[in-house]
């Protein structure tokens, strides 16, 4: 073998020495990551350091992802969790875990459950480690303002000692997507519809990379309510505060002006778990059981097949036997 030939030889092997450093080291971080996830799925706090690490990678994904995001079919629709983790747990044995079945989150993951940080992680691990298999949109609680009163600012001190992991939690909120579109059909979002939104590309243009505003498009799609009255049509001021109420014929006008067929949104407190409105164009889902540990009601999550074919399922919080008990009880804070 000559000179040329064994410097030839000599650095392809130094080529494939390093391609196979290179995937090796990504196995690694997989199974590291993966090691990850199920200390999370224990309900058991990772480091702060952990917690930069996921914020760095969920940054990555999310940043690329639209205001409405596409979403396909077969997909299972969740409503809001609230820090319940046992019972989000309870979600996952229901609808089976994720990456087997497709999910889309429709907000308001943290405050005014036991376990906020560890809920939101989990979502947020899940995303990272299956990008294409679960979709999250944001809440009004996914909010600096909101967080602050409500519950999950507290947590996150009490847990970490500081307020730099709801630091971190904040900037990873600003960029999640406002809504969805699955096949095409379905419109989902938090809470509902805006008066100064017709169409879907108005959606598409907002500036989502900020703390929620106080009025405006962007504060009515996480805010608002559906309004079922012979009383009213169209738009009226919500009681909340922020957002509008809006009847069946901003419903219909909507799905006319984008050729869709429904409209999927949690946001409210459903006894019963799920609730159809307006000829059944619009659906509530909410997917908290005993909401507060209190209200009593069930959870719901639909299931879309293929061919968009709705299934409810209904299902009870989480048995006494798979939680474990709070240590350290959180204000009461407001229903």
């Amino acid at each position: 073998m000559g000179n040329s030939d064994l410097d030839r030889f000599v650095g392809s092997q130094h080529v494939l020495t390093l391609r196979v450093s290179s995937e090796l080291f990504e196995l690694i971080k997989r199974i590291n990551f993966c090691r990850q996830i199920e200390k999370i799925r224990n309900c058991e706090l990772i480091t702060e350091g952990e917690v930069r690490r996921l914020c760095a990678k969920a940054y990555e994904i999310l940043i690329e992802e639209s205001n409405v995001q596409r979403v396909d079919a077969p997909v299972t629709i969740c409503g809001d969790i609230h820090g319940q983790f046992y019972d989000l747990m309870e979600l996952f044995r229901v609808g089976d875990d994720c990456p087997k079945t497709n999910y889309l989150f429709l907000g308001d993951f943290v405050d005014r459950g036991y376990y906020s940080v560890e809920t939101f992680f989990l979502l947020l691990a899940l995303k990272v480690r299956y990008p294409d298999r679960i979709t999250l949109i944001r809440g009004n609680h996914e909010s600096r303002q909101i967080t602050q009163v409500y519950g999950f600012y507290d947590e996150c001190v009490r847990k970490y000692g500081t307020a730099d992991v709801w630091n971190l939690c904040c900037d990873i909120f600003d960029l999640i997507s406002l809504a969805a579109i699955i096949d095409d059909r379905i419109f989902c979002v938090h809470g509902g519809l805006s008066p100064t939104i017709q169409v879907l590309d108005q959606i598409k243009n907002l500036d989502r990379m900020q703390e929620v505003p106080h009025d405006g498009p962007m504060c009515d799609l996480l805010w608002s309510d559906p309004y079922d009255s012979s009383d009213m049509d169209g738009w009226s001021l919500s009681p909340r505060g922020a957002g509008f109420l809006f009847g069946g014929d901003a419903v219909a006008s909507f799905l006319h002006m984008n050729d869709l067929e429904l409209i999927a949104r949690a946001h409210q407190l459903v006894m019963e778990g799920y609730k159809l409105m307006f000829g059944e164009t619009l659906v509530t889902v909410w997917s908290a059981p005993n909401y507060c540990y209190r209200c009593g009601n069930v959870a719901a999550i639909l299931e879309l097949d293929d061919q968009l074919n709705q299934t409810y399922k209904i299902f009870d919080a989480a048995t006494e036997e798979n939680r474990v008990p709070v240590k350290t009880i959180l204000p009461d804070y407001f229903l």
